[in-house]
């Protein structure tokens, strides 16, 4: 076992009863062949992968397709409804995919407008809504909004997923203050997602107190995904551990790191 893990040995991640040791979760779009996805997840540590079910085929089995280069009885395959702008295409999205897979996971995003990616919050509640009572176990992509965040969890949502900036904007945590406030307002998983660029991005957030951190393109696009997977794996784990850890507080002055007490003055 090595140091950190005997740290983090309990600590793991409950999402609707069922537990993860990784808090990272990576998603699977713009890589260049299913190969790499699956040699970036290894790298990665994750044990949950987001899957666009409009654009990564996981659902037609006489086509290349993703579930013949990652076990599904090793990972949480996770649906994404990416690409829908209602309510109704993610339910029908979300419905296909179950059907197609079993998987009665899904990770809802109704984006509101195309050039931004920004989530339409009212349609994703919509949804949110129909898919708890069809038996979906819901990850929203919401705002970072400590309102909405609690009505997510309200109707039944699993977790929520609050953006750190525009998906594939690699800005990192652009408002530090509403993860904390959503953290406050919720008991069921905060799971920051979108916006990440680099590892750098991920203790920031993780020292928040966020439960996990998701990205993708950071990875795909990153000149080595490989390396910056084990970089990012290595990122949530130190987070976490600075968060567990407990840091010190800010001062406005100066505080002498060798006590004075004792130590003759001399001017």
């Amino acid at each position: 076992m090595l140091d950190w893990e005997k740290f983090l040995e309990d600590d793991v991640l409950e999402i609707a009863g069922r537990h993860f040791k990784s808090r990272l979760i990576i998603g699977s779009g713009k890589f260049k062949s299913f190969q790499e996805t699956k040699e970036v997840l290894e790298a990665s540590g994750a044990e949950i992968i987001t899957v666009a079910v409009r654009r990564v085929n996981i659902t037609d089995p006489t086509k290349e397709n993703l579930l013949d280069y990652i076990d599904p009885k090793k990972y949480l395959i996770l649906p994404n409804t990416a690409g829908c702008y209602t309510a109704e295409e993610a339910i029908k999205t979300a419905m296909l995919a179950r059907e197609a897979t079993g998987i009665n996971w899904v990770k809802l995003e109704v984006i509101g407008d195309q050039k931004t990616l920004l989530p339409d919050m009212e349609e994703t509640l919509k949804a949110a809504k129909f898919l708890v009572k069809e038996g979906f176990v819901v990850l929203p992509y919401i705002f970072d909004d400590p309102v909405y965040a609690k009505k997510f969890e309200d109707v039944g949502c699993a977790a929520v997923m609050p953006l750190a900036a525009p998906i594939g904007s690699g800005l990192g945590l652009q408002n530090p203050y509403n993860i904390m406030f959503i953290k406050e307002a919720v008991s069921v998983p905060v799971i920051v997602d979108a916006g990440i660029g680099s590892a750098a991005d991920i203790p920031p957030i993780m020292e928040l107190g966020a439960d996990a951190v998701l990205t993708n393109t950071a990875l795909a696009e990153a000149k080595d995904p490989i390396k910056m997977a084990v970089a990012m794996k290595y990122a949530v784990i130190a987070g976490r551990l600075s968060y567990l850890a407990g840091r010190m507080p800010k001062r406005t002055y100066a505080v002498p790191s060798s006590p004075l007490k004792g130590v003759p003055y001399k001017s």
